[in-house]
């Protein structure tokens, strides 16, 4: 049960959700959240963590993994749209800018398709920068909760990140 104070997150059922329903979800992305996805992903690529070899680059300078704003997309389906409950299923993506560090990449989410065999949703999926750029653009198959549900949402787990 939810308790009174703590930031809430719901989902959308399957039955609930209709083509053109749309959603955001913004992250801003740090140097912290780069180094850990390296950490987690083992990409420890040079364009993203050493500022003298980004810089050599056609970016010239480091840029985050293009795979984070993947993550965000995720985060987007399983904390807005459709929400706590989805599956995700799939993911057509094509990247059209970096994201540099300091970037908020904002997702745009939009019910496009509905398959009731098997409560599959197709969303397409537009990240942008804190300009409007395009990011990233395609989209995702997720299988959508039967069940409502609303809850506190758990808070991100601590982590330390030693150099």
């Amino acid at each position: 049960m939810a308790q009174t104070g703590t930031p809430q997150i719901s989902n959308y059922t399957y039955d609930e959700l209709t083509i053109g329903q749309t959603a955001t979800y913004s992250k801003h992305i740090t140097e912290t959240d780069v180094k850990l996805f390296a950490a987690v992903s083992g990409d420890v690529n040079p364009v993203h963590l050493d500022a003298a070899f980004a810089a050599t680059t056609q970016f010239g300078e480091r840029i985050a993994h293009g795979m984070l704003t993947g993550a965000v997309i995720s985060a987007a389906l399983a904390m807005k749209l459709p929400g706590p409950g989805t599956i995700y299923l799939g993911q057509s993506l094509r990247f059209k800018r970096p994201v540099k560090l300091g970037d908020t990449v904002t997702v745009h989410l939009e019910v496009t398709e509905k398959k009731d065999k098997r409560r599959f949703v197709t969303l397409d999926c537009r990240a942008e920068n804190q300009h409007g750029e395009t990011i990233a653009s395609g989209s995702a198959e997720v299988m959508a909760p039967a069940e409502k549900v609303e809850l506190d949402t758990p808070p991100l787990p601590g982590v330390r990140l030693v150099d």
